[in-house]
C-alpha cells in the first residue's frame, strides 16, 4: 500500500508570514539540502528583507517577480519528509490580486495552515481564504497566529484571535481548528517549542502539522472519469483516464455510468505499462472481459458508488474572471473528461465571506462567491462534490476568448430536469422549410443605438417579403413593448433580454421563417450563444459599422444627449460597452454606403449563401 501523503495548503493575507514559516518548517525538518543552503544564503544578501539574517521565505518564493516584490505569486509546493509522515504544503499568494492561485492550492488539500498577523488580527483576506477553503471540502485549519514578538509574547491577543477565528469557522462548518502561537522568522514555535510562549502548553507548528496524520481520511468515490479511449491491433479497447480513490486491482468490477453497465477489470496499465493494481492519481487504462459502450466522458465507478446523470444543478461558484458573472449568461463548463455548453440560471445569493452573510444580487464581481443554478446543453455524469471532488468540480470557461472564468462545486442536481422530456413532432422545420421553398435562417444585426440596424433590417424584409419570402423582423425596441417590458438596461437584464430573443428566433426559424433580428446586442458573449442555438450557416451576423461619433450625430432619438446628461444610465458607447465583433459574417459600412446599398449587400449575401 502507498504510503499516505497529506496536502496541505498554507494560506493568509499578504506578509502574514506563510513563505516564512514554511521554510522554518523544510529547514528544521531537514528537507532543504546544502547546495539550496547556498543559494538561499546568497538569495538573501541580494533579495532578504532581514539584513544579514537568512530569509527562509526566499525558499519558496522562487520567481524573480516574488523576490522582487517581497510577495507570493504563483502557488508553491514543497515536500515535508518528517519522521511521522509525508506531506505536500502549498504557498499560496496573500494579495487578493492572486486569489485564484490560492484557490488552485486548495482545491486538492486535506487540511489547511492559516497565518494570521498577531498584532493586525484577522483580515478580509484572511476570511475570504477560510470561506474558500471550507467551500472547496477543507475541514482541518492549523491556525498560526504570527508576529507574536510584535505583542511581546502576550498570551491576550492570541486568545482573543483564536476565539474570533473559531466562532468564524464554525459558521462555514470547519470544527478543526488548532491554534498556535508563532514567531516564525526567529523560529519560536515552528518545530521547537518556544521559551518566550511557555504560557503555550499545546503543539508547535510542525506538531500540529504531523498530528493531521491521525484525522480520517476525507470520504471520496473510487471512479475512472474516461478520458480517452484507445483500440489495439485487433480491435481490443483500452480505456484510459486518472484514477481517483482507494487502490484498483486486475479482477475489480466497475460499473459504467450512465448506463449502468457492470464490467471486470481483465487487464491494467498503469502509466504504459502492465500492472496488477493502481493508486490514487495514477494514468491508467483498462480492459474488460467484454466489450462496454464507454466513451470519453463516461465514468468507471467502483460498485455501489453513487454516481448520477443530469444536466442540471445548484453549485457553489467561486469567481475569478475580470467581467463579473452574470445570470442567464452562457458558459462552457469544463468537468472530468468532458466540455459542454451551459447557462446560468439563477444568482440565489452572494457570500459575504466576512460577515457571512448571503446577500441578494445580481451579478459576481472578482473574487467573489455565490450560489448559483446551471443549466447544461448535455447531460454528464457527476456526484456532489461532498462525496467527489472530481466528479463535482467543474470551471466555467468563457466560450470566446476560452479563458478561465470561475470554479464550481455542484452542491446537488434538480429533479426538475429529470421530468422534462423533448416531444418528438411528426411535423419538422425541414417540412416547413419545404412547404415555404426556402431555406429558414436567423439574419441577426448588431451595432451602436443610431447605426441604422432597424432602418436596414426593414428594407431588407420589404425585399424579401416582395419575393414571396416568409419573414418576420423582430425589433429592440418593439419587443421591449411586450415580451421583455419586464427588463431594463443593467447587464444582467441585456443577458437575459438577448437570451430571451435569441430563443424566439430559434423557434421562429424552426417555423421555417427568415428572421431578422434588429438587437444592439453589445456583448459577444451573447451574440456567440444566439449563434449557437442555429445550425451552421443558419445564423448570419451582420455588423452595422457605425463609429460611435457618426451614431452619436445622427442621434434619432435623443437617446446619446440624455445619456451625456446622465439621464440615461447603462447605455451602450457612453457608459456601457460595445464589444465590436471579431469575425461577424457580414460588415456594413454605414459612413460610405447608403441604406439602400447597404440592404442590397444583404440580399446579395443571402442569394450567395443560400
Amino acid at each position: 500500500m502507498a504510503e499516505r501523503i497529506l496536502r496541505v495548503v498554507a494560506c493568509g493575507s499578504v506578509d502574514d508570514g506563510k513563505s516564512t514559516l514554511i521554510g522554518r518548517l523544510l529547514l528544521a525538518a531537514g528537507n532543504v539540502p546544502d547546495d539550496e543552503l547556498a543559494a538561499l544564503a546568497d538569495a538573501s544578501a541580494t533579495y532578504g528583507t532581514r539584513g544579514s539574517a537568512t530569509d527562509y521565505a526566499l525558499l519558496l518564493d522562487g520567481l524573480a517577480a516574488e523576490r522582487e516584490q517581497g510577495i507570493t505569486i504563483d502557488v508553491a509546493w514543497r515536500h515535508l519528509r518528517t519522521p511521522r509522515g509525508r506531506f505536500l504544503i502549498a504557498d499560496c499568494p496573500g494579495h487578493v490580486e492572486y486569489t485564484r492561485n490560492m484557490a488552485t492550492g486548495a482545491s486538492t488539500a486535506d487540511a489547511m495552515v492559516l497565518l494570521v498577523d498577531a498584532e493586525k488580527g484577522l483580515s478580509p483576506q484572511t476570511l475570504r481564504h477560510t470561506a474558500i477553503a471550507a467551500l472547496l471540502g477543507v475541514r482541518h485549519v492549523v491556525l498560526a497566529i504570527n508576529k507574536m514578538d510584535r505583542v511581546a509574547f502576550a498570551r491576550g491577543p492570541f486568545e482573543a484571535i483564536e476565539a474570533d477565528y473559531r466562532a468564524h469557522a464554525s459558521v462555514l462548518g470547519i470544527d478543526s481548528v488548532q491554534a498556535v502561537p508563532v514567531a516564525a522568522a526567529d523560529g519560536d514555535n515552528v518545530a521547537v517549542p518556544s521559551p518566550h510562549l511557555a504560557w503555550h502548553d499545546g503543539p508547535t507548528v510542525l506538531d500540529a502539522i504531523e498530528a493531521l496524520q491521525s484525522m480520517p481520511r476525507r470520504a471520496r468515490l473510487d471512479c475512472l472519469p474516461v478520458q480517452m479511449l484507445l483500440r489495439e491491433v485487433g480491435g481490443a479497447r483500452w480505456y484510459a483516464g486518472t484514477w481517483c480513490g482507494d487502490v484498483l486491482r486486475v479482477g475489480a468490477r466497475l460499473q459504467v455510468a450512465p448506463d449502468g453497465t457492470r464490467a471486470v477489470v481483465t487487464a491494467m496499465r498503469v502509466a504504459g505499462d502492465v500492472a496488477d493494481f493502481a493508486v490514487d492519481g495514477d494514468a491508467v487504462a483498462v480492459r474488460f472481459a467484454d466489450e462496454v459502450d464507454a466513451a470519453r466522458g463516461a465514468v468507471l465507478a467502483r460498485g455501489g458508488s453513487p454516481v448520477l446523470h443530469g444536466d442540471q444543478f445548484v453549485a457553489d461558484v467561486f469567481w475569478f474572471g475580470a467581467a463579473p458573472l452574470v445570470a442567464g449568461r452562457r458558459y462552457l463548463c469544463r468537468t472530468a473528461g468532458r466540455v459542454t455548453a451551459g447557462r446560468i440560471g439563477e444568482l440565489k445569493h452572494r457570500l459575504d465571506p466576512v460577515s457571512l452573510q448571503l446577500l441578494a444580487d445580481k451579478q459576481l464581481g472578482a473574487n467573489d462567491i455565490g450560489r448559483v443554478t446551471l443549466a447544461l446543453d448535455t447531460p454528464i455524469v457527476f456526484a456532489p462534490y461532498a462525496e467527489s471532488r472530481l466528479l463535482g468540480a467543474f470551471l466555467l470557461v468563457d466560450p470566446v476568448s476560452h479563458a478561465t472564468l470561475g470554479a464550481g462545486m455542484i452542491r446537488h442536481g434538480l429533479r426538475r430536469a429529470d421530468n422534462l422530456h423533448w416531444q418528438a413532432l411528426d411535423v419538422d422545420r425541414a417540412a416547413r422549410a419545404a412547404m415555404k421553398g426556402r431555406r429558414p435562417r436567423c439574419i441577426w444585426f448588431t451595432g451602436l443605438s443610431g447605426a441604422g440596424k432597424s432602418t436596414i433590417a426593414n428594407r431588407v424584409e420589404r425585399a424579401l417579403h416582395a419575393r414571396g419570402v416568409h419573414t418576420y423582423l423582430l425589433d429592440g425596441d418593439n419587443v421591449r413593448q411586450g415580451l421583455n417590458r419586464d427588463l431594463g438596461f443593467t447587464e444582467a437584464d441585456r443577458v437575459e433580454n438577448l437570451r430571451r430573443v435569441s430563443e424566439v428566433a430559434r423557434l421562429m426559424t424552426d417555423a421555417g421563417l427568415v428572421v431578422l433580428v434588429s438587437f444592439i446586442s453589445p456583448y459577444r458573449a451573447e451574440r456567440a450563444a444566439a449563434r449557437a442555438l442555429f445550425e451552421s450557416g443558419d445564423f448570419v451576423e451582420v455588423f452595422v459599422d457605425t463609429p460611435l461619433a457618426e451614431a452619436e450625430r445622427r442621434d434619432p432619438k435623443g437617446l446619446y444627449a440624455k445619456a451625456r446628461r446622465g439621464e440615461l444610465p447603462n447605455f451602450t458607447g457612453i457608459d456601457a460597452p460595445y464589444e465590436v465583433p471579431e469575425a461577424a459574417d457580414l460588415v456594413l459600412d454605414t459612413v460610405r454606403h447608403d441604406t439602400a446599398s447597404l440592404a442590397t449587400q444583404v440580399i446579395d449575401y443571402l442569394a450567395r449563401t443560400e
